[in-house]
């Protein structure tokens, strides 16, 4: 079997879906600990919903991945680099589902509902502990930390392949096809196949 050029349809999909959806987590997260005005209470019930899609969506997206292989690497990046670029993508997987867990659990051992709506709220995960949602709750600012700076890198490590090694990485992620730098049609008297050969000219 082929290996593919490209990641499935579904994995693309959800990489820029879950992408925006986390870019917007994090921003909704900075205004929730940066103003107490009524906006407050408004970016609460937005992040809690927010972060129940994050985590379903990457169940699904962890599903995918293992479904479906994604290409290889380019063949002439280094071994480390290739280490490096996926331990990167388990690293945000992990904090794809730790980030949401963290924060369900810190409101259950705050003794607070986690509402998704007027109707829906998720059964507590943690014991209700005051000590426990100190900790908890600190933990949910590094690891939040931690996932900001891994997307950082990720997003630069991204235009890294896209405008200096301009290899078929990023394209790979995007529109699906690989990128050439070299000319898609054979030049002239040069055979496609064996069938239409042309002999040169005397």
């Amino acid at each position: 079997m082929n290996a593919p050029q490209a990641f499935h349809p579904l994995a693309r999909l959800l990489h820029w879906t879950m992408a925006l959806l986390i870019l917007a987590m994090l921003f909704v997260g900075v205004g929730m600990v940066t103003t107490v005005s009524e906006k407050h209470q408004w970016l609460l019930a937005l992040h809690r919903p927010l972060g129940a899609a994050i985590f379903v969506l990457a169940l699904i997206r962890i599903g995918v991945r293992l479904r479906f292989r994604p290409p290889a690497l380019p063949a002439d990046m280094p071994a480390l680099m290739q280490f490096v670029a996926h331990a990167s993508h388990w690293v945000l997987y992990g904090l794809m589902l730790a980030m949401p867990l963290i924060g369900w659990a810190m409101l259950s051992a705050g003794g607070y509902p986690v509402m998704l709506g007027h109707a829906w709220h998720l059964p507590p995960i943690a014991p209700a502990n005051g000590a426990l949602f100190a900790w908890l709750r600190e933990a949910h600012r590094y690891v939040a930390y931690l996932f900001f700076l891994t997307i950082l890198g990720h997003m630069g490590a991204a235009l890294y392949h896209a405008l200096i090694r301009r290899d078929d990485v990023f394209p790979s992620m995007t529109v699906g096809f690989p990128h050439h730098d070299a000319p898609l049609e054979p030049p002239r008297n040069v055979a496609t196949d064996e069938g239409d050969a042309t002999p040169p000219s005397p």
